[in-house]
């Protein structure tokens, strides 16, 4: 079943100062259409009580919730899918959970890690990266730079890779006309939102680039 994939992924983050349903708020009211839940500290009881609030926002302002790794929750919060960061899940386990009407979306660090998942048939989109830099999901991958994502978007041409790669991880306003040059779907993006001065105006600012 092919689904809708936005071109601009808003992922919330564990902030000290603005909660996830802040967070969300902000996001969804500058434009965003896919807010990707990503939180790390707090238990299911306190993720579900916290998705319900997020999910009523979402579906407000007619926006894509996807939960981050928490695929076990999905039957019991309002959200559309799930993103896996760990590259060996085993994806074709996790679709036949959660069934094929809910998003399922990957991580990668390379074109190989692209080809394996995207020859699992299961996935629909791909967050690949680090694009540069990230605070936000400390990793000792190398960075792939504007070089890294045109030679993806060539080698999934070439082999008739047909599935949506958004650049994640350090992607500021400035890098988006560079990377959606090389042929890749769109970008994610988190920290260059959630530590703006004025984080609205930062993501319409994504959204204007990116649509």
């Amino acid at each position: 079943m092919k689904k809708y994939i936005s071109k601009l992924h808003y992922l919330t983050h564990d902030l000290p100062s603005r909660s996830h349903i802040e967070q969300t708020e902000i996001a969804c009211k500058a434009g965003a259409n896919w807010i990707q839940y990503r939180c790390f500290s707090k238990d299911d009881e306190g993720l579900i009580k916290e998705l319900h609030q997020i999910a009523s926002i979402c579906d407000d302002w007619g926006a894509t919730l996807i939960l981050t790794n928490h695929y076990h929750l999905l039957d019991k919060v309002d959200a559309q899918g799930v993103h896996l960061e760990n590259m060996e899940a085993d994806f074709i386990a996790i679709r036949n959970i959660i069934s094929d009407e809910k998003t399922l979306g990957a991580s990668a660090n390379s074109i190989e890690d692209i080809q394996r998942i995207a020859h699992s048939g299961v996935v629909d989109y791909i967050g690949c990266g680090p694009f540069s830099h990230t605070a936000t999901k400390p990793n000792d991958y190398p960075h792939l730079g504007v070089a890294g994502y045109t030679h993806i978007a060539e080698n999934m041409q070439k082999n008739s890779l047909d599935i949506p790669v958004l650049a994640v991880g350090g992607v500021n306003i400035g890098d988006v006309d560079s990377l959606l040059s090389t042929g890749i779907y769109g970008i994610a993006v988190s920290a260059a939102v959630n530590h703006a001065e004025d984080p609205g105006q930062a993501l319409k600012e994504f959204y204007r680039k990116t649509h």
